[in-house]
């Protein structure tokens, strides 16, 4: 009786183990196969859907978006358009050299917020960076540490005044230089002044007594910063560059 009874739960426990068996094998191998979306709803409305988690400190909306707007109007009247003349009469070769240069220069800060925030291997790395740059790639024109495995790091007192639990305060849409926030503009405003206190190869005392090198330097900057406005093709374009500088932000300062 005992035997009769063993089989019959053998057998029930392998009927009950295929369904599982075919569940496991099966079950998330084509996740996306039924899954349908709706054609009624349009990009605004999924848009508007996600504004809620785009939250930031913002008072001065109001002014911060006339600004925006002004930022937008310069850059494709005045700025996209110098910069595209810079890229047709300036070789590719020296439009290098220049942003290499001009980031060479921008290792001071670094080096320096760097210490602020007892960074010490991350100090060490700039300086390397700032020497093999200056002595090797003459000046800065060639980035001779990237290839010899000294990759660009960047720390400015933003990030210190961060590190040490300054909130960022309001949000804050600069004219010429875009997003930003209170602790950030006054971190903006000290590292400027710290690069020309330096003085490192003679640059600052030499962009006074030729302001066309200040110039240079801006366009430069625009240059080489990816950031389009308009490029996000969104109504919404302000709240996503607001809330992406933020988050941007909060991760450089962790890190």
């Amino acid at each position: 009786m005992r035997r009769p009874m063993n089989r019959l739960l053998l057998a029930s426990a392998l009927l009950l183990a295929l369904p599982l068996a075919s569940a496991q094998q099966y079950e998330f191998t084509r996740p996306l196969e039924r899954l349908t979306f709706s054609d009624e709803l349009e990009q605004y409305q999924f848009e508007r859907a996600t504004l809620g988690a785009l939250k930031v400190s913002d008072p001065l909306e109001q002014l911060n978006r006339r600004i925006y707007h002004f930022n937008y109007k310069f850059d494709q009247h005045v700025f996209l358009p110098t910069v595209r003349t810079y890229r047709k009469v300036t070789p590719r070769p020296l439009r290098s050299g220049i942003s290499n240069a001009y980031a060479n220069l921008k290792e001071v800060p670094t080096i320096a917020n760097s210490l602020l925030q007892l960074k010490g291997k991350r100090a060490m790395h700039s300086t390397a960076r700032l020497l093999f740059n200056s002595i090797f790639g003459v000046a800065g024109l060639w980035d001779v540490a990237s290839k010899m495995g000294l990759e660009p790091v960047k720390e400015d007192f933003g990030q210190t005044l961060g590190h040490y639990g300054v909130p960022p305060g309001p949000y804050l849409m600069l004219p010429f230089l875009g997003p930003s926030s209170l602790r950030d503009t006054g971190g903006l405003v000290t590292d400027f002044l710290l690069e020309r206190d330096i003085n490192w190869l003679d640059y600052p005392e030499t962009s006074r007594r030729q302001p066309a090198l200040y110039g240079l330097e801006v366009i430069d900057t625009r240059h080489t910063t990816e950031l389009r406005y308009g490029q996000l093709n969104s109504p919404f374009e302000y709240e996503k560059i607001r809330y992406i500088y933020i988050k941007a932000r909060e991760l450089q300062i962790r890190d």
